[in-house]
Order: C-alpha cells, then sequence, then structure tokens
C-alpha cells in the first residue's frame, strides 16, 4: 500500500493509495479522506461506491463530501469502480462492459474471472487494507454509492448483515436482471444462469430474504437512466413492501443523474450515516 497524492481539506487529507490487489490480480488504486478528528485516533468510515465509468476521481472532486466529513468526523473510503491495466480484460468501446464497469461482483466466466472480482475487493480486502494501516474504527463501517454503485452499496449490505451500519444510494439500479446494464455485464461476467444474476440484485436479495438496516434512496424525476428504465427503484420499493424491509424513497423532482444531484441532497445522506456510525446503527 503505497501513497501516492495528499492534499489538505478541511483541515484533514484528501490521500491515495495504490497497492497490489489479490483479489482483482493487478495495481488498484482508491482515496482515502481522514478528517481532521483522525489525528486524535481511529474514526469511522463511509464507503462509496462509484457509478459507470468512474474511478474514486470523481466523487472526490465533484460531490463536496469532505466538507461534510470533516463536520461529522468520519473518513470517506473510494475505491475505483473496476479493475484497471495492461492485460485486464476490457470492451473499449464501450462504457457499460470491461474496465469501469466492473459492477461489483464476482465474475465467473473467463477471462473476466481472473481480474473482475470487485465484490471481493470492496467487501473482503479493502476494508482489511485499509482499517489496518490508517486510523479507522475495524467495523464501524456505512456505505453509499450511485448508479452502478448504488447497485454495489444495497447488495453489499444486503449480503453481509453487520457489516455496514447504515446503506443509503443516490439513483442505484435497483433490479440489474431486468435491466439493459445488467444483463449486459451479468450475462458477460456470471454467464446464463439466472440464479447467479439474482445474487448480485437487491431486488431479489430482498425477496429471498436477505435484510439491511434501513434503505434511503435518492432518486432525480428527471434522469434519463430512470426513464430509459435501467434503474427500476419501483420493483425495490414493491420488494420491500412485500418483505417488510425499512426503505425510504425519496423521488427529487427535476433533477438528473449527475453529480450536481448528488451534491444536493449528499449532506442529508452523509449526516445520517455519521449518526448511525457513532449509535451502533
Amino acid at each position: 500500500m503505497e501513497q501516492i497524492e495528499s492534499i489538505k481539506e478541511f483541515g484533514g487529507h484528501l490521500n491515495r493509495y495504490t497497492h497490489d490487489s489479490e483479489s482483482c490480480q493487478c495495481p488498484m488504486t482508491f482515496s482515502v479522506y481522514l478528517p481532521p478528528q483522525a489525528a486524535d485516533g481511529p474514526v469511522p468510515a463511509l464507503y462509496w461506491f462509484s457509478g459507470l465509468t468512474c474511478t474514486d476521481d470523481n466523487f472526490r472532486v465533484k460531490a463536496g463530501a469532505q466538507r461534510y466529513a470533516a463536520e461529522e468526523g468520519i473518513a470517506l473510503v473510494i475505491p475505483d469502480t473496476s479493475p484497471r491495466g495492461e492485460g485486464v480484460p476490457d470492451e473499449p468501446d464501450r462504457y457499460d462492459l470491461g474496465q469501469g464497469a466492473g459492477f461489483y461482483v464476482n465474475a465467473t466466466r473467463s477471462p473476466w474471472d481472473r481480474n473482475y472480482r470487485m465484490y471481493d475487493y470492496v467487501t473482503r480486502e479493502l476494508p482489511a487494507l485499509v482499517e489496518a494501516h490508517l486510523p479507522l474504527v475495524p467495523g464501524v463501517r456505512s456505505v453509499s454509492g450511485h448508479s452502478m454503485g448504488g447497485h454495489g452499496a444495497l447488495i453489499v449490505a444486503l449480503k453481509n448483515p453487520g457489516m455496514f451500519r447504515s446503506v443509503s444510494a443516490f439513483a442505484p439500479i435497483c433490479n440489474p436482471v431486468e435491466s439493459g446494464w445488467g444483463k449486459t455485464c451479468f450475462g458477460t461476467y456470471l454467464g446464463d444462469e439466472k440464479s447467479a444474476w439474482e445474487a448480485y440484485d437487491a431486488t431479489c436479495l430482498i425477496d429471498s430474504g436477505a435484510r439491511a438496516p434501513e434503505i434511503l434512496i435518492d432518486q432525480g424525476t428527471a434522469d434519463e437512466f430512470l426513464k430509459a428504465g435501467q434503474l427500476q427503484p419501483q420493483y425495490l420499493q414493491a420488494a420491500c413492501e412485500r418483505a417488510g424491509q425499512p426503505l425510504t424513497l425519496r423521488m427529487q423532482d427535476g433533477y438528473d443523474h449527475s453529480y450536481h444531484f448528488i451534491a444536493t441532497f449528499l449532506g442529508e445522506h452523509i449526516a445520517r450515516h455519521a449518526k448511525a456510525l457513532r449509535q451502533g446503527g
């Protein structure tokens, strides 16, 4: 784990690291914002998962999250969205498959299965790494994300009870087995068996009995991908109602899919996560 950048912000430091990933079998880059409170001892962490085409850089530059994290005294852990580099399989003519589109699954089909193991990376390898080397409180985590990353945040919370004290998402892909993006990536990475797809689908997981702390979702009504049928929050909402899974789904009038939307409501999400991190859920 090598630090390659450090920028002082709001009394804390936005650091960037690289390391050789055992899960992804390639060098991986991630960012961590350590608030000023980390100078006095370990702090809890909010993990942020980004969407298609993004790296760790999008969120840390566009969202304005560091200000809120400094005020609340929490760290931000910001992984990349996929393995990258020479020798890592890719579809360079597509934005929705390959590098930049890891979809937070463990691929099982060749040639993707060697590198595309983002589920293991974000739930096992990265938390162990940062908690061993940085002033973070072990096991005191929350998770959030956007679009493909919102899908990632939902499934890791549902599949790992107790690992995250709270979960939220912005415009998540809620039912990927029924969306164009999900069908493309799941079919490529996981094969043709729909049961393998359902293991990484938040709506299917809730229908099969998985549970998480109360889920908060913000979704813009002017989101072009909502209109295109890629996100489908109505299916997740219906599953939560059937199962009694607590969900707050806020349809935000006139907002799109961009970081302008995220930045508008992110402060509320971080305050909610900080409260859960302090109180234990």
